[in-house]
């Protein structure tokens, strides 16, 4: 299937994983441009856990201990996602509140995916990869 398939079959979770892609880019960059001493490596150490929550791929490619892989299934769930995204966002925001308004980008991309995989566990829909990022795509859900 292609990106645009994607897009078009309403599915939350898919719409979740592309606003989780862009917030992982924007917390980078970002963290970079408005370096803090706090607020960048929060944001980077959210990249990094989004990175392998968000591309299958990563977790093929990279060797990961027991225990991360353990914290990982957890966020098989659209429920513990959207929880994690909140998390996320609300710590993006409390940065912007304290000065750091390049982040409000990184903080609308959190909140968007939350409000996406939120939608998608009220909806029902299982977090699907895309398959661009190394999953399975909307082929088997559709």
């Amino acid at each position: 299937m292609s990106i645009v398939d994607e897009f078009r079959s309403g599915n939350f979770s898919l719409y979740g994983q592309w606003c989780g892609l862009l917030s992982i880019v924007a917390l980078i960059l970002f963290g970079i441009f408005s370096f803090s001493v706090v607020w960048s490596p929060i944001g980077w150490v959210i990249a990094f856990i989004l990175l392998f929550i968000e591309i299958p791929l990563c977790l093929k490619c990279c060797p990961t201990s027991e225990k991360f892989d353990s914290f990982l299934t957890k966020f098989q769930n659209s429920y513990f996602r959207a929880g994690a995204y909140l998390v996320f966002c609300i710590l993006m925001w409390v940065a912007v509140g304290t000065g750091h308004g390049l982040q409000a980008i990184s903080a609308l991309f959190l909140t968007l995916a939350f409000v996406s995989y939120a939608i998608a566990g009220f909806r029902g829909q299982t977090p699907t990869s895309s398959a661009i990022t190394g999953g399975t795509g909307v082929s088997t859900i559709v």
